[in-house]
């Protein structure tokens, strides 16, 4: 610091602290450490929020108390919460002043946990100083979207991307269902042994209704790739890519029909057409755009994906450890009267994986004393393995589910509100 007195006055919500520059330049924060380094009283303002001259004192529009807990934990290395204080609200300090949750001790770290778990509020030093600058970025999208809502362009992309925006929005995704659940139940049909004799009885009326569903499909398609505000962002969606390939699929077929004809010779055309065929079954799908189950399903997913991940791993492991004891114990001991069910360790891969889901088909099994013994363990330890992660799928789940009922329903409210005017 090239200004100002020796000694620097720190007033943090009304309190004030003095400490000496070297003092500063060591000091275990790493807010107040950084106005060592200040050269300009403009570097000293983009650190405090206030700053007086003449007393060398910085301003800081901070909760007092909080931060007397916090010079608790520089002077005893002991950082608790403030006694009712919200737990988030204490972290946000603690962000601020450059502290992390590990600074906590263990106690309190569990009740940060168990509060972030169920708020899913997530807080960030680059959140805290820009703060200012989001609430106007906000303001700024608001006014823009105000002002979108007179154009009969928004009016349209909301009637086919929120299905609770209107009463034509309403009307519109139910259409969508009803051509959706004829699709489906089309494509479940083709498959019945029956369905052959059938088709080639009524073989027009078929290819009508199967052309209408996938006209309808197109049409929708197109509408809101045409009404969409950035046209990158929407071939970007995981939704409308899964529309794409659902629709996609029926002019291939329809091409390479055309093409091959019935010419016996190209029957690996064939198959491609029936997997063609079979790729319509993500048009169940698109039933997420209107059903608050799915989304919260997909949200759950998309929030929870460290936590699949971890559950994956740990069954991975657990199936490479105990997959390779089946084969030694079953199959490796002994050649006599080994199991040949157990012949290699990814043949075991499959009993492992069976009896830590608990689900035991019964087409292989251990017949040795240790590899029964082996069994139990495995089982057992599926059970466990499985329970670990799903506590936080679990949260992760009713939180969602709850931010999208919330949503639904003040979307209903407006929709009520609409209608009755």
């Amino acid at each position: 610091m090239k200004f100002g007195k020796n000694i620097c006055i720190l007033n943090v919500g009304g309190t004030k602290y003095a400490f000496t520059r070297e003092v500063i330049r060591d000091f275990p924060l790493r807010r107040v450490s950084r106005l060592h380094s200040c050269s300009s009283e403009k570097e000293v303002l983009e650190v405090c929020d206030d700053y007086d001259r003449e007393r060398n004192e910085f301003f800081f529009d901070r909760h007092s108390e909080a931060f007397v807990f916090i010079m608790l934990y520089v002077r005893s290395g002991k950082l608790r919460f403030v006694p009712r204080m919200c737990e988030l609200s204490f972290y946000n300090e603690m962000l601020y002043w450059g502290l992390e949750s590990s600074h906590l001790e263990f106690c309190c770290q569990r009740r940060l946990d168990d509060r972030m778990s169920d708020t899913y509020t997530c807080f960030s030093e680059e959140e805290l100083m820009g703060a200012d600058e989001e609430e106007a970025r906000r303001a700024e999208e608001a006014e823009d979207e105000a002002e979108e809502t007179r154009s009969w362009l928004a009016r349209m992309r909301r009637t086919f991307e929120d299905p609770a925006s209107s009463v034509a929005a309403q009307v519109l995704a139910s259409v969508s269902v009803i051509f959706v659940i004829i699709s489906m139940v089309i494509l479940c049909a083709s498959t019945l042994p029956d369905w052959d004799t059938a088709k080639n009885n009524t073989v027009e009326e078929h290819r009508i209704i199967e052309a209408v569903c996938i006209g309808w499909f197109t049409a929708e398609c197109i509408v809101r790739f045409i009404v969409s505000r950035d046209k990158c962002e929407f071939v970007r969606r995981p939704l409308n890519i899964i529309d794409l390939l659902a629709i996609t699929p029926y002019y291939v077929s329809v091409a390479m029909t055309a093409l091959t004809g019935e010419n016996p010779q190209l029957q690996r055309a064939g198959v491609t057409l029936r997997v063609l065929r079979m790729m319509r079954i993500f048009w169940l799908i698109k039933l997420a755009r209107h059903f608050l189950g799915l989304q919260t399903l997909g949200l759950t997913l998309r929030r929870c994906y460290r936590e699949m991940v971890m559950l994956l791993v740990f069954v991975c492991v657990a199936m490479a450890i105990f997959s390779a004891l089946a084969q030694l114990l079953e199959h490796g001991l002994d050649l006599e009267t080994s199991n040949e069910d157990y012949a290699s360790i990814p043949a075991a891969c499959w009993w492992v994986i069976i009896s830590m889901t608990t689900v035991g088909y019964g087409d292989m099994y251990p017949i040795t004393m240790p590899g029964r013994v082996l069994g139990g363990v495995c089982v057992v330890s599926g059970i466990v393995l499985l329970a670990l992660p799903i506590t936080f799928i679990y949260h992760s789940f009713v939180q969602c589910y709850h931010e999208l009922k919330f949503r639904s329903a003040r979307c209903v409210r407006s929709l009520s509100a609409e209608f009755l005017n």
